[in-house]
């Protein structure tokens, strides 16, 4: 995707990136190479492929909810920045946290946003089924793209959001992941809402975005371990 289409095909989902965004996310791009030399970032480095399998996929979020109000996010295994920097870059309105269990990745992360002058953005050490515990009911949205199986992310994420807050879950292949969800979704007070299937331009290869909303309060007991989670898988 060169950018005169990332442009044209953001204009579809109804964004409209201005010049100064654009070049911050040439300025990210950029420092996402010259950091993926010396830590282990991202396989995807070609320009073309950035921007439709990572900027334009990360965009791909105003699907679900709209950008464009001041919600504080929460972007569980932030990784590279995806989907959490670039909505930064491009709805600056966003109250932003970022979440990583790699000491290295979080370093990466706050030298993003120091050299592009972002705020209210902050990226975090942590787990989240820890973080969590300590910051009930703190967030609007919380997000995670492409990590980590649908019940453990529900699990040790859902206890951060706010009674009518959303989970997205940004998932390539969705696969068998909503099985037998119910009764889990049910004990930490969720609902699923909605799943939604889109396809990305140009390659075509399938998206959806997995819909939770929190409707009541997560019992205390939750998150369970980490280690327990996953033998409930």
């Amino acid at each position: 995707m060169n950018k005169k289409t990332f442009i044209e095909e953001l204009k579809k989902i109804n964004i409209d990136i201005t010049k100064e965004q654009l070049e911050k996310l040439d300025k990210f791009y950029n420092l996402l190479v010259d950091w993926n030399n010396k830590i282990n970032l991202t396989t995807i480095t070609k320009e073309e492929d950035v921007y439709l399998k990572h900027f334009y996929d990360s965009l791909t979020l105003i699907k679900a909810i709209d950008l464009t109000k001041d919600l504080k996010i929460c972007d569980v295994g932030s990784g590279a920045g995806f989907p959490g920097i670039v909505l930064k870059i491009v709805f600056p309105n966003l109250n932003i946290t970022l979440i990583d269990s790699l000491q290295k990745r979080v370093n990466y992360l706050n030298d993003i946003i120091k050299k592009l002058n972002l705020i209210n953005i902050k990226a975090l050490h942590a787990r989240m089924e820890e973080y969590s515990k300590e910051n009930e009911e703190k967030f609007d949205i919380i997000t995670a793209r492409a990590v980590g199986n649908t019940k453990l992310l529900t699990e040790i994420s859902v206890k951060s959001l706010k009674i009518n807050g959303k989970l997205i879950l940004m998932k390539a292949n969705l696969m068998n992941e909503l099985d037998n969800t119910i009764d889990l979704f049910n004990n930490l007070g969720c609902i699923l809402k909605e799943v939604v299937k889109f396809k990305l331009p140009i390659e075509k290869s399938n998206r959806s975005l997995v819909i939770i909303e929190k409707i009541k309060k997560t019992p205390s007991k939750y998150p369970r371990r980490l280690d327990k989670i996953k033998k409930s898988l």
